[in-house]
């Protein structure tokens, strides 16, 4: 029986190491990963129906839950709805400046799209806060082909 040299059996398990490091599940958190920040609300996407026949109107709600309700990145957001059939819609307010302690951010924000084809479709909102992505969430719908269903 052959013995590998020890340099070889060094250098194979220092591969091995290595591999099992680069294929680690991914978001796994380091000891040196930030905690999420407490006062930062979560946002949740829902839709009403999530199942439907075209055409079919659904209503969107996204809500924010926890947090502070004077969350300044938070606080008169631009709204970007991707509604998963190529459109997308943004809106945004004139709001008075952000006051620490006074201002409230909008806890929830409803819309309504027409979908006319059938699929699958993810569904995003994003809160933008100038310029800069700061929540996002997703929901699925199914749209079931329907008498004016244009999906051919």
């Amino acid at each position: 029986m052959s013995l590998m040299p020890t340099a070889t059996r060094v250098l194979a398990a220092s591969l091995v190491f290595v591999i099992a490091l680069a294929t680690a599940p991914a978001g796994q958190k380091s000891d040196k990963a930030k905690a999420p920040d407490p006062k930062r609300p979560k946002i949740n996407l829902k839709a009403r129906p999530d199942v439907g026949i075209a055409p079919v109107k659904i209503v969107f709600t996204a809500e924010l839950s926890g947090g502070s309700d004077d969350f300044e990145e938070y606080y008169c957001p631009t709204t970007v709805w991707e509604w998963g059939d190529g459109t997308v819609s943004e809106s945004s307010v004139d709001c008075p400046p952000y006051e620490a302690g006074k201002s409230q951010i909008k806890r929830r924000d409803t819309a309504e799209h027409t979908y006319k084809k059938s699929g699958r479709i993810r569904v995003y909102v994003s809160l933008k806060h100038r310029d800069k992505e700061v929540a996002a969430a997703g929901v699925n719908i199914t749209v079931q082909p329907g008498g004016l269903d244009n999906s051919n």
